[in-house]
């Protein structure tokens, strides 16, 4: 059931960078821009959150007038509400994401309202992205774990899962926010969503906090998940996970899928000269294995 091709969504400009303390809006667009030239066909460049709450991610509608869009690449926003879809959809966006959880304290820490409220919330988004001819995308956060309630069941994953799906977003990104799941668990958490949401409109969104994502993702390949979200560099953390590290890189992934021989359509030489240069703008090592091995032979070539 392994999928021979995957398509590989790039979370480093909103989720890898919303919690970095330094980023400014000249090093967002260029690493929207260095992406836009890897090959990858889903960028999720922005959000259109309140500065207020995500400082990082201010000025949003100047990244999507100042990035240099290439053909063929998708290029989409987080939009909590429909004051942010507005805003999104004047700045032209592609596509929108909403997000939901599948812990009721994670909801009320993150965006200050109930599980059952925060779908509520979603319905005018839903209502005017349909009108706008935009899709729309639903995450689902804590997916195998809480830092405020710790595990978190199946069904619960799946009955948020469905809910956003029957709502009408397309595709449900499944989100270990925290990186706590193991291989086990994360196929579990799969099949227990895929008995309500069909296979083929599940992502994966794994954190390596555990050092678990990759081993995750085969694990779910297995099943065959075909959409995997991972962020450059192994950007990312939550601002409302406190111990979170970043996500999957998409070298280490990208590296993975070359050995498997599954096809993703994105070059690693140029993801990992993107990944260096972002790193080396916030002053820290790349987080990517792959990149580090691969710089330190003087080379993006894999072997």
């Amino acid at each position: 059931m392994r999928p021979r091709e995957v398509k590989i969504v790039e979370v480093g400009p909103r989720d890898g960078l919303q919690n970095e303390a330094q980023v400014t809006l000249a090093d967002r667009i260029a690493l929207v821009d260095a992406l836009s030239g890897t090959g990858l066909r889903h960028i999720e460049a922005g959000s259109f959150v309140s500065p207020k709450w995500v400082p990082q991610m201010a000025e949003a509608d100047q990244l999507f007038a100042q990035i240099t869009r290439r053909s063929g690449v998708r290029y989409a926003a987080l939009t909590p509400n429909l004051r942010g879809f507005d805003a999104a959809q004047a700045a032209g966006v592609d596509e929108v994401a909403v997000f939901g959880a599948a812990s009721e304290a994670f909801s009320q820490k993150n965006i200050n309202c109930s599980v059952a409220e925060s779908l509520a919330r979603f319905e005018p988004v839903m209502v005017a992205a349909e009108e706008a001819g935009l899709k729309v995308r639903g995450y689902v956060s804590c997916v195998l774990g809480c830092p405020y309630e710790g595990a978190v069941a199946p069904a619960k994953v799946a009955e948020v899962a469905h809910a956003l799906y029957a709502m009408g977003c397309y595709e449900i990104s499944l989100g270990d926010t925290i990186g706590v799941g193991t291989a086990d668990r994360a196929v579990a958490m799969v099949e227990a969503v895929a008995a309500r949401v069909p296979l083929s409109a599940l992502a994966l969104h794994f954190h390596d906090t555990y050092g678990q994502a990759l081993a995750n993702v085969l694990a779910c390949l297995e099943l065959g998940v075909s959409t995997i979200d991972s962020a450059v560099a192994g950007l990312g953390g939550c601002p409302y996970a406190a111990g979170a590290s970043g996500n999957l890189a998409t070298e280490d992934l990208v590296y993975l899928l070359n050995g498997l021989g599954i096809r993703h359509g994105v070059d690693l030489e140029a993801l990992v000269q993107a990944g260096n240069a972002i790193s080396q703008r916030l002053g820290r090592p790349n987080g990517a294995k792959v990149a580090r091995a691969l710089s330190g032979r003087g080379t993006a070539q894999q072997a």
